[in-house]
C-alpha cells in the first residue's frame, strides 16, 4: 500500500537535511514525497480512518489530520490503532493551531501516535503567550522524538513580525514594495522559528519548513528565497488553490517551476473538492505532476490524442478512459508483484495520422480507426505490431493484452534477474 519512493531525479536538490517521518525520508536527495490531508471531523474515528485509508491507497505517503479540540486529540490514538490493524501504516501528521501546546500536553496518546506535528508560528499564540507556547510544542516534540513542520501561511502571518519587517523597510533608503515585504516576513518567520526550535533542543534533522501563499508568482518568489536561506527540507503547496481545473493549473504552474529548479521535498495539491467529490483526486494530481516532470513514477501513463474531425466517434475517448481507470485500479497489485511496472507507457490513439507512430513509441499501444478508416485497430508492443483487433470487444481484448504484456515484460519481485 505504501511502497518506498523511487530514487530522486538527478536534478533534485541534494543539499537539504534529511528528516524521517514515520520511516518516510524527506529531503537529503530522497524522492519527493506526496502527502494529503483529510477533511473529516477527526473526532469521527470511523470516517477519518476510512478517508485516511482511501488517501493512502491512492498513493498519499503522508496524511495530515486536523487536531483542534480535546475530542479530536482523544481520537488520534484510536485512529492510529485502527489503521494499523487494517494494515495501513501511513504516517499521520497532526495539524495544530492556537491550542496545540495544550492538546499535546493533555493528550499524551495523541502526542505519541502522531508521526509529525505541524506548527504554524502565526497561530501558536499572541503577544507574551507566543514564545512560551511555541516552546512547549517544541519541548513536547523533543520528549516524544517527533519531527515538526514549521508551516507559515500568509493568511495567518505573525503580525508582530510583519510589523517589525515593515518598520525596517520604512527606514530603508529605497523601501521595498509591500509584496516584497510580505515575502520577507514569510521567509523570516520560517527561518527564525526553525532557529528558535534548534535553540530549544530540537535537532535540525527533525524540522521541515513551508511558507504557503495562494498566488503563483508569490509562491515561486518565497520558496526560491527560502531555499537560498535554509537547508531544511521544504514542503510545497499552493494554499487555497481552488476547485477543479483552476486549482490544478495554479498548483501545477507554481510547483513545476520550483521543482524544475530542484526546490521542494514533499508536496500537496490543495484542491477544494466538489460537493461529495473524491478527496483522493489531489493525490492523483500530485503524482501526475511529479511523473510528467520525470521526477517519480507511480502508475503507467496513457498517451491519448485530443480528438479532431477525423475522430468524430467517442469510442477512442471511452477506451482511453477505461484503460486509464484499469491501470490505476490494477496498480496496487501490479506494484506489489512486478518490478518497474509503474514506468510503463500506454498509447490509445484515435486515427491513422499519429496513431501508429505514438503506439510504436509506447510500451503497448493501440491505434483505433478514425472516421472513414477501415474498422480495424492494430496493437503495437515495444514498437512491433503484434495483432489487429476488430469487432465489438476491442476494449476488453486490449485490456487483456495489457495484462498479458505486464506479466510477460516485467520481472516478478523476488524472481531471478
Amino acid at each position: 500500500m505504501n511502497a518506498p519512493p523511487t530514487p530522486a531525479s538527478p536534478a533534485h536538490r541534494h543539499d537539504t537535511v534529511c528528516v524521517r517521518v514515520g520511516g518516510v525520508p524527506i529531503g537529503g536527495g530522497h524522492a519527493i514525497v506526496v502527502q494529503s490531508m483529510t477533511n473529516t471531523d477527526t473526532a469521527d474515528v470511523a470516517a477519518t480512518v476510512r478517508q485516511v485509508r482511501e488517501l493512502a491507497e491512492a498513493g498519499s505517503e503522508l496524511v495530515r489530520i486536523t487536531v483542534n479540540s480535546d475530542e479530536a486529540a482523544a481520537a488520534v490514538a484510536p485512529i492510529r490503532d485502527q489503521l494499523d490493524r487494517a494494515g495501513c501504516h501511513v504516517p499521520l501528521i497532526g495539524d495544530f493551531h492556537f491550542n496545540g501546546h495544550k492538546l499535546l500536553t493533555e493528550h499524551p496518546g495523541c502526542a505519541e501516535a502522531l508521526a509529525k506535528y505541524r506548527i504554524n508560528p502565526g497561530n501558536v499564540g499572541r503577544g507574551s503567550k507566543r514564545d512560551p507556547q511555541f516552546a512547549t510544542m517544541i519541548e513536547l516534540a523533543c520528549r516524544y522524538d517527533k519531527p515538526v513542520r514549521i508551516g507559515v501561511n500568509w493568511g495567518s502571518l505573525d503580525q508582530d513580525l510583519l510589523a517589525r519587517v515593515m518598520d525596517e523597510n520604512a527606514r530603508r533608503a529605497q523601501p521595498l514594495s509591500s509584496q516584497a515585504v510580505m515575502h520577507e516576513a514569510l521567509v523570516r518567520s520560517a527561518v527564525d522559528s526553525a532557529e528558535r526550535a534548534v535553540e530549544l533542543g530540537l535537532p535540525a534533522d527533525r524540522i521541515v519548513l513551508s511558507a504557503k501563499v495562494s498566488g503563483v508568482q508569490d509562491l515561486i518568489a518565497v520558496y526560491t528565497e527560502l531555499a537560498r536561506r535554509s537547508r531544511q527540507p521544504l514542503h510545497l503547496g499552493l494554499t487555497e488553490a481552488g476547485m477543479g481545473s483552476k486549482g490544478i493549473v495554479a498548483s501545477s504552474a507554481a510547483m513545476a517551476v520550483l521543482l524544475q529548479a530542484g526546490i521542494g521535498d514533499t508536496i500537496r495539491i490543495s484542491l477544494t473538492p466538489e460537493p461529495n467529490g473524491d478527496r483522493s483526486r489531489e493525490v492523483v494530481v500530485a503524482q501526475e505532476l511529479l511523473q510528467t516532470m520525470g521526477l517519480r513514477s507511480f502508475a503507467p501513463l496513457v498517451t491519448a490524442c485530443p480528438g479532431c474531425g477525423r475522430t468524430t466517434s467517442t469510442f477512442f475517448q471511452t477506451l482511453a478512459q477505461s484503460i486509464q481507470d484499469h491501470l490505476r485500479r490494477r496498480m496496487p497489485e501490479w506494484r506489489r508483484d512486478y518490478a518497474g511496472v509503474e514506468d510503463m507507457t500506454v498509447a490509445v490513439m484515435g486515427c491513422v495520422v499519429n496513431g501508429p507512430g505514438e503506439s510504436k513509441h509506447a510500451n503497448i499501444g493501440i491505434s483505433l480507426p478514425g472516421t472513414g478508416e477501415r474498422p480495424v485497430a492494430p496493437v503495437y508492443e515495444d514498437g512491433e505490431k503484434t495483432v489487429t483487433l476488430k469487432g465489438d470487444h476491442i476494449a476488453a481484448e486490449f485490456q487483456q493484452l495489457v495484462e498479458q504484456y505486464v506479466a510477460r515484460r516485467y520481472r516478478r519481485h523476488g524472481a531471478p534477474s
